[in-house]
């Protein structure tokens, strides 16, 4: 079992940065792929980005592409997302998720583990 732990939400103007993390406990997670997923008000729950286990492959959604940046620290168990050039339509409450192994993929059912959220709110 794999515990997530999301942290370095707020408010934010947009053009402006924020760097998120999602610390894993219960067990390391060196093996599995990690996402980031989000969620807007009244919208269903959106991929953003994906990593590998190794960090050696990751994925984006088109909307995030050359703004957002996922990587990973396996020594510390955790797992960033940085976020520049913030846009309004970025605010959303934004989920850590683990997968039971260690490949990466953009279908959200495919995640095994997920953490409580984040809320990330940019302003016009």
């Amino acid at each position: 079992q794999v515990q997530l732990v999301e942290s370095g939400g707020g408010l934010v103007q947009a053009g402006g940065s924020l760097r998120l993390s999602c610390a894993a406990s219960g067990r390391t997670f060196r093996s599995n792929a990690v996402a980031w997923i989000r969620q807007a008000p009244g919208k269903e729950r959106e991929f953003v980005a994906t990593i590998s286990a190794s960090g050696g492959s990751t994925s984006y959604a088109d909307s995030v592409r050359g703004r957002f940046t996922i990587s990973r620290d396996n020594a510390k168990n955790t797992v960033y997302l940085q976020m520049n050039s913030l846009r309004p339509e970025d605010t959303a409450v934004y989920y850590c998720a683990a997968r039971a192994i260690g490949t990466l993929t953009t279908s959200l059912y495919l995640y095994d583990y997920w953490g409580q959220g984040t809320q990330v709110t940019v302003s016009s």
